[in-house]
């Protein structure tokens, strides 16, 4: 490649799940730390970072296609990051000569050394996994939306037979506790009234305190409670195996934590349950949600599900249908099973029709959408405070977030006073399937 100019803007587009959208924000960070501004929207930027996700089918396939659009359009100094980069590695600069950066998850903080060489002309590969080493590369948190993100652990142990992420972002390490107390203070000191931790299999977070103790995610929730400014707590994903008695207390005795519950499970299917290698069964998921709700009375239950996961029967699938019945959830995820290159499940005989997968899903969203039309209805007339996200469509209009993660939309009078990280007291009102109105009650300024 020849030599080019120093970017003078750039652009992050990130795909896929939340730990995508925190590596987003960290990449912007780190280029912003060396003078470099983002485009202006509308605008080309000098420097493109496609941040992405190898979870969706075809995921490698639509890197590449964003790569030609992008390569016949302003001519950007092109990076790849994230899982496709992480598994792909070679092949993209092989396949994708305008590319001049490719870049795993687990080594982006090399970012600004590899750009550096791509404007000398060289192009550069890294896809090491060292293990929490980009943490401590990163620049210190600045200015915070009035939800953030903060990932505490990264990795999967659990080898689920159709997942990719052992592969892509390594084995389960856990964030030292300090350095994520220190971040989620820089956080809010940056404006966030609402931390969401995040990890691939957050509940598996472990380390030390500041008093030497063990602890679990249940003492990291409980030690990030008592830090002022911060009003919420949220943490994604969780997976079944990891989920403890002290983080079922926590949900039933500290006020930060949403009653909010992310954990997947997959399938209702006690035979698929154990095709996947996951360690839970139908009954055992279920009796967790109970124990959990024995806590938290009112906490709302969200999920993932895979439909058409090979050898999956009408029956199976029927499973699962029963499964969502029993559970009521206020929203969820749904895919259907798409291969992973190198996963143990892409080989496995019996795959499902696209044809037979496509009516399974449709079936449960109808599902899910119904019971969370329903979970909406319910909430109507409840009092709570929603946490002002961005302002919304119309003059007035302000969008947030119950602390059941609804959208919640509120219309002000001309001339009321209300910012970006308010927390508004609000009384709950015409349910639909995927939003609530709030009637304004008290204003709780930042």
């Amino acid at each position: 490649m020849r030599p080019v100019p120093p970017p003078k803007t750039y652009r992050v587009k990130s795909f896929g799940c939340q730990m995508n959208v925190y590596d987003g924000e960290r990449m912007g960070e780190l280029l912003d730390q060396q003078g470099i501004k983002p485009a202006a929207e509308g605008e080309d930027a000098d420097l493109v970072v496609l941040n992405t996700c190898h979870i969706r089918e075809k995921a490698a396939e639509k890197v590449y296609s964003d790569i030609g659009r992008l390569a016949k359009h302003g001519d950007p100094i092109i990076a790849v990051a994230g899982c496709v980069a992480q598994a792909e590695g070679e092949e993209i600069m092989r396949r994708a000569p305008a590319v001049s950066m490719v870049v795993g998850p687990q080594a982006y903080h090399n970012l600004p050394d590899m750009l550096d060489a791509a404007i000398s002309g060289k192009r550069a590969t890294d896809t090491d996994m060292p293990v929490i080493a980009k943490f401590g590369a990163l620049p210190k948190r600045r200015k915070s939306a009035p939800s953030a993100f903060l990932t505490i652990q990264e990795g999967c142990d659990k080898f689920c037979t159709y997942c990719v992420v052992p592969y892509t972002r390594g084995a389960e390490i856990s964030r030292p506790f300090d350095d994520l107390v220190t971040e989620a203070r820089l956080l809010i000191d940056g404006g966030a009234r609402e931390i969401t931790l995040l990890g691939q299999n957050v509940s598996a977070w472990s380390g030390v305190d500041d008093v030497g103790r063990s602890v679990g995610l249940a003492g990291l929730v409980r030690a990030l409670a008592k830090l002022d400014g911060l009003g919420r707590l949220r943490y994604m994903t969780s997976h079944p195996a990891d989920m403890d008695d002290a983080l079922i207390a926590a949900h039933g005795e500290l006020p930060e934590l949403m009653p909010f519950l992310h954990l997947p499970v997959q399938s209702g299917s006690d035979r698929v349950l154990k095709a996947m290698n996951r360690s839970h069964s139908a009954d055992s998921y279920l009796k967790l949600l109970d124990r959990f709700r024995a806590a938290r009375p009112d906490l709302a239950i969200s999920g993932d599900f895979i439909v058409g996961f090979p050898g999956e029967t009408n029956a199976e699938f029927e499973e699962t249908l029963q499964l969502v019945d029993a559970v009521g959830y206020a929203q969820a995820y749904t895919f259907k099973y798409s291969p992973r290159p190198g996963t143990p499940a892409a080989t496995m005989d019996d795959q499902v029709a696209g044809e037979v997968m496509d009516e399974r899903l449709q079936r449960l969203q109808a599902a899910i959408n119904r019971d969370q039309h329903a979970f909406n209805t319910a909430s109507a007339g409840k009092i709570c405070d929603v946490l002002i996200e961005r302002k919304g469509k119309h003059d007035g209009q302000w969008l947030g977030k119950s602390p059941w993660l609804q959208s919640v939309w509120i219309d002000t009078a001309p001339g009321s006073e209300m910012a970006l990280g308010d927390l508004v007291s609000v009384t709950l009102q015409d349910a639909g399937p995927k939003s609530l109105r709030g009637v304004m009650r008290e204003t709780i300024p930042a």
